[in-house]
Protein backbone atom coordinates (compact mmCIF):
# COMPACT_ATOMS: atom_id res chain seq x y z
CA UNK A 1 0.00 0.00 0.00
CA UNK A 2 0.98 3.24 -0.79
CA UNK A 3 0.67 6.25 2.03
CA UNK A 4 0.10 9.89 1.18
CA UNK A 5 3.83 12.01 2.27
CA UNK A 6 3.71 12.98 5.26
CA UNK A 7 4.12 17.03 6.04
CA UNK A 8 7.48 17.93 7.17
CA UNK A 9 8.24 17.21 10.36
CA UNK A 10 9.91 19.90 12.61
CA UNK A 11 11.32 19.00 16.37
CA UNK A 12 10.31 21.05 19.02
CA UNK A 13 7.12 22.42 17.14
CA UNK A 14 4.05 22.66 19.37
CA UNK A 15 1.44 19.81 19.01
CA UNK A 16 -1.43 20.82 17.78
CA UNK A 17 -5.46 19.89 18.62
CA UNK A 18 -7.52 19.97 15.17
CA UNK A 19 -11.28 20.65 15.72
CA UNK A 20 -13.25 19.80 12.40
CA UNK A 21 -16.92 21.04 12.10
CA UNK A 22 -18.74 19.22 9.05
CA UNK A 23 -22.02 19.40 7.45
CA UNK A 24 -23.66 17.67 4.59
CA UNK A 25 -22.70 19.54 1.61
CA UNK A 26 -23.87 22.05 -0.97
CA UNK A 27 -22.87 22.80 -5.18
CA UNK A 28 -20.08 25.35 -6.36
CA UNK A 29 -22.85 27.07 -7.38
CA UNK A 30 -26.55 27.40 -7.84
CA UNK A 31 -26.03 26.01 -11.96
CA UNK A 32 -27.23 22.52 -13.71
CA UNK A 33 -23.92 21.47 -13.51
CA UNK A 34 -22.86 21.79 -10.65
CA UNK A 35 -25.93 20.68 -9.02
CA UNK A 36 -25.80 17.25 -10.83
CA UNK A 37 -21.84 17.07 -9.81
CA UNK A 38 -23.03 17.32 -6.44
CA UNK A 39 -25.73 15.19 -6.54
CA UNK A 40 -23.97 12.54 -8.23
CA UNK A 41 -21.82 12.29 -5.02
CA UNK A 42 -24.61 12.85 -2.71
CA UNK A 43 -26.81 10.30 -3.92
CA UNK A 44 -23.98 7.76 -4.59
CA UNK A 45 -23.51 7.36 -1.19
CA UNK A 46 -24.88 3.82 -0.21
CA UNK A 47 -25.81 4.98 3.49
CA UNK A 48 -27.70 7.82 1.76
CA UNK A 49 -29.88 5.38 -0.48
CA UNK A 50 -29.77 1.83 0.83
CA UNK A 51 -30.98 0.32 -2.51
CA UNK A 52 -28.30 -2.05 -4.26
CA UNK A 53 -26.04 -0.51 -6.87
CA UNK A 54 -27.26 -3.07 -9.39
CA UNK A 55 -31.15 -1.35 -9.12
CA UNK A 56 -30.01 2.00 -7.82
CA UNK A 57 -27.03 2.69 -10.73
CA UNK A 58 -29.08 3.37 -13.87
CA UNK A 59 -32.07 5.23 -12.19
CA UNK A 60 -29.88 7.34 -10.56
CA UNK A 61 -27.64 7.90 -13.84
CA UNK A 62 -30.25 7.83 -16.09
CA UNK A 63 -32.92 9.01 -14.84
CA UNK A 64 -32.37 11.56 -11.50
CA UNK A 65 -29.09 12.93 -12.81
CA UNK A 66 -30.79 13.87 -16.10
CA UNK A 67 -33.97 15.88 -14.52
CA UNK A 68 -33.44 16.78 -10.91
CA UNK A 69 -30.33 19.19 -11.42
CA UNK A 70 -32.20 21.58 -13.51
CA UNK A 71 -35.24 21.76 -10.67
CA UNK A 72 -32.73 22.02 -8.31
CA UNK A 73 -30.17 24.75 -9.61
CA UNK A 74 -33.32 26.54 -9.64
CA UNK A 75 -34.13 26.45 -6.18
CA UNK A 76 -30.44 26.81 -5.20
CA UNK A 77 -30.85 30.49 -7.12
CA UNK A 78 -33.53 31.65 -5.02
CA UNK A 79 -31.33 31.20 -1.59
CA UNK A 80 -28.43 31.47 -3.01
CA UNK A 81 -26.45 34.13 -0.66
CA UNK A 82 -23.80 37.02 -2.23
CA UNK A 83 -20.58 35.09 -1.02
CA UNK A 84 -22.21 31.50 -1.66
CA UNK A 85 -24.13 28.92 -0.46
CA UNK A 86 -25.81 29.81 2.72
CA UNK A 87 -24.93 26.46 4.59
CA UNK A 88 -21.37 26.52 3.34
CA UNK A 89 -21.28 30.54 4.18
CA UNK A 90 -23.09 29.76 7.74
CA UNK A 91 -20.73 26.85 8.85
CA UNK A 92 -17.77 28.50 8.13
CA UNK A 93 -18.66 31.53 10.13
CA UNK A 94 -19.06 29.46 12.93
CA UNK A 95 -15.74 27.71 12.38
CA UNK A 96 -14.07 31.05 12.63
CA UNK A 97 -16.57 31.85 15.63
CA UNK A 98 -15.57 29.30 17.65
CA UNK A 99 -11.83 29.40 17.17
CA UNK A 100 -12.59 32.99 18.91
CA UNK A 101 -14.88 31.44 21.59
CA UNK A 102 -12.06 28.32 22.40
CA UNK A 103 -8.93 31.08 22.42
CA UNK A 104 -11.07 32.56 25.53
CA UNK A 105 -11.62 29.30 27.60
CA UNK A 106 -8.23 28.18 26.62
CA UNK A 107 -4.70 28.73 26.09
CA UNK A 108 -3.69 25.06 24.24
CA UNK A 109 -3.05 25.38 20.85
CA UNK A 110 -6.35 24.26 18.89
CA UNK A 111 -7.29 24.76 15.35
CA UNK A 112 -10.95 24.97 13.78
CA UNK A 113 -12.03 24.13 10.65
CA UNK A 114 -14.85 23.00 8.35
CA UNK A 115 -15.55 20.87 5.52
CA UNK A 116 -18.55 19.29 3.85
CA UNK A 117 -19.58 15.70 3.29
CA UNK A 118 -20.38 16.09 -0.13
CA UNK A 119 -18.90 18.49 -2.11
CA UNK A 120 -16.00 21.26 -1.09
CA UNK A 121 -14.05 22.09 1.12
CA UNK A 122 -13.80 18.11 1.30
CA UNK A 123 -13.06 16.25 4.01
CA UNK A 124 -10.01 14.71 2.77
CA UNK A 125 -8.36 18.00 1.79
CA UNK A 126 -9.12 19.61 5.34
CA UNK A 127 -7.72 16.47 7.27
CA UNK A 128 -4.56 17.19 4.88
CA UNK A 129 -4.91 20.38 6.54
CA UNK A 130 -4.87 20.37 9.90
CA UNK A 131 -2.22 17.84 9.80
CA UNK A 132 -0.25 20.30 7.76
CA UNK A 133 -0.42 22.94 11.20
CA UNK A 134 0.96 19.57 13.37
CA UNK A 135 -2.69 18.65 14.44
CA UNK A 136 -1.64 15.42 16.34
CA UNK A 137 -5.22 15.22 17.64
CA UNK A 138 -8.25 15.83 15.95
CA UNK A 139 -12.03 16.35 16.88
CA UNK A 140 -14.75 15.77 14.45
CA UNK A 141 -17.81 17.36 15.13
CA UNK A 142 -20.57 16.20 12.24
CA UNK A 143 -22.94 19.27 12.15
CA UNK A 144 -26.29 17.21 12.78
CA UNK A 145 -28.06 17.35 16.20
CA UNK A 146 -29.70 14.09 15.83
CA UNK A 147 -27.64 10.97 14.92
CA UNK A 148 -28.34 9.41 11.76
CA UNK A 149 -26.76 5.90 9.57
CA UNK A 150 -27.23 8.49 6.09
CA UNK A 151 -25.71 11.63 7.81
CA UNK A 152 -23.14 11.61 11.05
CA UNK A 153 -22.16 7.82 9.78
CA UNK A 154 -21.09 8.91 6.67
CA UNK A 155 -18.99 11.37 7.80
CA UNK A 156 -16.97 9.07 9.86
CA UNK A 157 -17.14 6.57 7.03
CA UNK A 158 -15.14 9.09 5.06
CA UNK A 159 -12.52 10.34 7.94
CA UNK A 160 -11.65 6.30 8.59
CA UNK A 161 -11.09 5.80 5.12
CA UNK A 162 -8.72 8.86 4.89
CA UNK A 163 -6.94 8.23 7.92
CA UNK A 164 -6.23 4.56 6.48
CA UNK A 165 -4.09 5.91 3.60
CA UNK A 166 -1.76 8.10 6.60
CA UNK A 167 1.32 6.71 7.90
CA UNK A 168 1.02 8.91 10.78
CA UNK A 169 -2.24 8.57 11.83
CA UNK A 170 -3.72 11.34 14.32
CA UNK A 171 -5.71 10.73 17.24
CA UNK A 172 -9.84 11.00 16.82
CA UNK A 173 -12.15 11.55 18.70
CA UNK A 174 -15.48 12.04 17.65
CA UNK A 175 -18.91 13.64 18.65
CA UNK A 176 -21.61 11.42 17.77
CA UNK A 177 -25.20 13.75 18.32
CA UNK A 178 -25.92 16.44 20.63
CA UNK A 179 -29.80 16.09 20.16
CA UNK A 180 -30.73 16.75 24.11
CA UNK A 181 -27.42 19.03 24.95
CA UNK A 182 -28.71 21.67 27.59
CA UNK A 183 -26.78 24.61 25.41
CA UNK A 184 -28.63 23.28 22.43
CA UNK A 185 -31.91 23.21 23.68
CA UNK A 186 -32.17 26.24 25.40
CA UNK A 187 -30.09 27.48 22.31
CA UNK A 188 -33.55 26.79 20.32
CA UNK A 189 -35.56 28.27 23.33
CA UNK A 190 -34.62 31.41 23.02
CA UNK A 191 -34.23 31.44 19.17
CA UNK A 192 -38.00 30.81 19.32
CA UNK A 193 -38.69 32.97 22.40
CA UNK A 194 -36.58 35.98 20.93
CA UNK A 195 -39.11 35.39 17.53
CA UNK A 196 -41.99 35.69 19.54
CA UNK A 197 -41.39 38.58 21.45
CA UNK A 198 -40.79 40.74 18.54
CA UNK A 199 -43.99 39.37 16.59
CA UNK A 200 -46.06 37.49 18.59
CA UNK A 201 -46.92 33.78 19.69
CA UNK A 202 -48.36 31.61 17.30
CA UNK A 203 -52.19 29.26 17.64
CA UNK A 204 -49.14 26.52 16.62
CA UNK A 205 -45.57 25.65 16.45
CA UNK A 206 -44.67 23.24 14.03
CA UNK A 207 -41.54 21.01 14.50
CA UNK A 208 -40.56 19.89 11.15
CA UNK A 209 -37.06 17.20 10.86
CA UNK A 210 -35.46 15.58 8.18
CA UNK A 211 -37.38 13.15 7.01
CA UNK A 212 -35.63 9.52 6.10
CA UNK A 213 -37.16 6.00 4.68
CA UNK A 214 -39.25 3.95 7.76
CA UNK A 215 -37.09 0.73 7.38
CA UNK A 216 -34.26 2.94 9.07
CA UNK A 217 -36.66 2.97 12.16
CA UNK A 218 -36.93 -0.63 11.95
CA UNK A 219 -33.83 -1.62 11.62
CA UNK A 220 -32.23 0.18 14.21
CA UNK A 221 -31.25 3.55 13.09
CA UNK A 222 -31.82 6.07 16.61
CA UNK A 223 -32.77 9.01 14.33
CA UNK A 224 -36.59 9.27 15.26
CA UNK A 225 -36.25 8.48 18.82
CA UNK A 226 -34.08 11.54 18.93
CA UNK A 227 -35.98 13.78 16.96
CA UNK A 228 -38.96 13.28 19.38
CA UNK A 229 -36.75 13.67 22.48
CA UNK A 230 -34.80 17.08 20.93
CA UNK A 231 -38.76 18.16 20.02
CA UNK A 232 -39.71 17.21 23.90
CA UNK A 233 -36.88 18.86 25.59
CA UNK A 234 -37.58 21.93 23.33
CA UNK A 235 -41.25 22.02 24.06
CA UNK A 236 -40.88 22.03 27.87
CA UNK A 237 -38.37 24.50 27.57
CA UNK A 238 -40.94 27.06 25.74
CA UNK A 239 -43.78 25.44 28.21
CA UNK A 240 -45.61 24.71 25.56
CA UNK A 241 -48.49 22.06 26.01
CA UNK A 242 -49.24 18.83 23.84
CA UNK A 243 -51.93 20.76 21.74
CA UNK A 244 -49.25 24.03 20.85
CA UNK A 245 -47.02 22.12 18.50
CA UNK A 246 -46.58 19.64 16.28
CA UNK A 247 -43.74 17.37 15.24
CA UNK A 248 -43.60 16.20 11.13
CA UNK A 249 -40.90 15.05 8.74
CA UNK A 250 -39.79 16.57 5.47
CA UNK A 251 -38.33 16.24 2.15
CA UNK A 252 -39.33 12.56 1.18
CA UNK A 253 -38.24 11.13 -1.39
CA UNK A 254 -39.38 8.05 -3.69
CA UNK A 255 -42.36 5.68 -3.27
CA UNK A 256 -41.42 4.11 -0.20
CA UNK A 257 -42.92 4.82 3.76
CA UNK A 258 -40.94 7.01 5.09
CA UNK A 259 -41.77 8.53 8.92
CA UNK A 260 -44.74 10.11 9.89
CA UNK A 261 -46.04 12.79 9.87
CA UNK A 262 -45.21 14.12 6.47
CA UNK A 263 -44.81 17.72 6.99
CA UNK A 264 -45.95 18.51 3.30
CA UNK A 265 -49.23 16.88 4.51
CA UNK A 266 -49.24 18.15 8.26
CA UNK A 267 -49.00 21.30 6.30
CA UNK A 268 -52.29 20.87 3.78
CA UNK A 269 -54.03 19.63 7.03
CA UNK A 270 -53.02 22.85 8.90
CA UNK A 271 -54.57 24.87 6.72
CA UNK A 272 -57.60 23.24 6.06
CA UNK A 273 -58.55 23.34 10.05
CA UNK A 274 -57.92 27.10 9.08
CA UNK A 275 -54.96 27.59 11.47
CA UNK A 276 -54.50 31.16 11.79
CA UNK A 277 -51.44 31.28 12.65
CA UNK A 278 -48.65 28.95 12.19
CA UNK A 279 -45.03 29.32 12.70
CA UNK A 280 -42.57 26.59 11.67
CA UNK A 281 -38.83 25.68 13.17
CA UNK A 282 -36.44 23.14 11.48
CA UNK A 283 -34.37 21.79 15.15
CA UNK A 284 -32.47 19.06 13.22
CA UNK A 285 -30.50 22.09 11.22
CA UNK A 286 -27.75 24.12 12.86
CA UNK A 287 -27.25 26.66 9.87
CA UNK A 288 -29.91 27.54 7.23
CA UNK A 289 -29.52 25.61 3.56
CA UNK A 290 -31.89 24.74 0.81
CA UNK A 291 -33.98 22.60 2.84
CA UNK A 292 -35.52 24.77 5.26
CA UNK A 293 -35.11 28.63 3.01
CA UNK A 294 -36.74 27.01 0.34
CA UNK A 295 -38.34 23.91 1.12
CA UNK A 296 -39.93 24.59 4.63
CA UNK A 297 -39.55 28.90 4.42
CA UNK A 298 -41.15 28.72 0.52
CA UNK A 299 -42.79 25.79 -0.70
CA UNK A 300 -43.96 25.00 3.06
CA UNK A 301 -45.88 28.59 2.92
CA UNK A 302 -47.60 28.00 -0.48
CA UNK A 303 -48.53 24.08 1.09
CA UNK A 304 -50.12 25.88 4.08
CA UNK A 305 -51.73 28.85 2.99
CA UNK A 306 -53.08 27.08 -0.43
CA UNK A 307 -54.91 24.83 1.88
CA UNK A 308 -56.27 27.76 3.83
CA UNK A 309 -54.55 28.58 6.32
CA UNK A 310 -53.56 31.88 7.74
CA UNK A 311 -49.99 33.75 8.48
CA UNK A 312 -46.93 31.76 8.15
CA UNK A 313 -43.80 32.33 9.33
CA UNK A 314 -40.55 30.43 8.84
CA UNK A 315 -38.17 30.86 12.03
CA UNK A 316 -34.19 31.01 10.78
CA UNK A 317 -31.67 28.32 12.42
CA UNK A 318 -29.30 28.95 14.82
CA UNK A 319 -26.13 30.15 12.18
CA UNK A 320 -24.24 32.41 14.13
CA UNK A 321 -26.32 33.28 17.26
CA UNK A 322 -24.67 34.05 20.28
CA UNK A 323 -25.95 31.64 22.75
CA UNK A 324 -25.88 28.53 20.15
CA UNK A 325 -21.89 29.23 19.96
CA UNK A 326 -21.50 29.42 23.14
CA UNK A 327 -23.43 25.70 23.39
CA UNK A 328 -21.20 24.74 20.63
CA UNK A 329 -18.00 25.39 22.88
CA UNK A 330 -19.04 23.73 25.65
CA UNK A 331 -19.97 20.63 23.56
CA UNK A 332 -16.41 20.41 21.73
CA UNK A 333 -14.57 21.43 25.23
CA UNK A 334 -16.17 18.43 27.03
CA UNK A 335 -15.18 16.65 24.64
CA UNK A 336 -11.33 17.24 24.54
CA UNK A 337 -10.73 17.10 27.78
CA UNK A 338 -7.11 15.76 28.46
CA UNK A 339 -6.24 16.99 25.55
CA UNK A 340 -6.34 20.54 26.30
CA UNK A 341 -2.68 20.82 27.22
CA UNK A 342 -1.29 24.33 27.25
CA UNK A 343 2.26 24.18 25.47
CA UNK A 344 5.34 24.47 27.93
CA UNK A 345 7.97 26.93 25.99
CA UNK A 346 11.11 25.53 28.04
CA UNK A 347 9.82 21.94 27.76
CA UNK A 348 9.69 22.36 23.98
CA UNK A 349 13.08 23.55 23.61
CA UNK A 350 14.65 20.94 25.68
CA UNK A 351 13.51 18.62 23.52
CA UNK A 352 14.31 19.97 20.76
CA UNK A 353 18.04 20.50 21.48
CA UNK A 354 17.28 16.76 22.60
CA UNK A 355 16.42 15.65 19.21
CA UNK A 356 19.56 17.44 17.30
CA UNK A 357 22.00 16.65 19.89
CA UNK A 358 20.59 12.87 18.90
CA UNK A 359 21.36 13.69 15.16
CA UNK A 360 18.19 14.85 13.78
CA UNK A 361 17.83 17.42 11.46
CA UNK A 362 17.12 21.44 12.06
Amino acid sequence: MTYQTEPAYTHGATAKTGVLLVNLGTPDAPTVQAVRSYLKEFLSDPRVVEIPKALWWPILNGIILNTRPKKSAEKYAQVWLPEGSPLRVYTAKQAVLLQGYLSQRTQAPLVVDYAMRYGNPGIPEVLRRLKEQNCQRILIVPMYPQYAASSTATVFDIVFAELQQMRNTPALRTIKNFHDHPGYIKALANNINDYWMKNGRPEKLLMSFHGLPKYTLDKGDPYHCECHKTARLLAQQLGLKPEQYVISFQSRFGKAEWLKPYTTTTLKELGKHKTKRLDVICPGFVADCLETLEEIAMEGKHDFQHAGGGEYNYIPCLNERNDWMHALTDLVIDNLQGWLVEPNAVELEQGRLRALAMGAKK
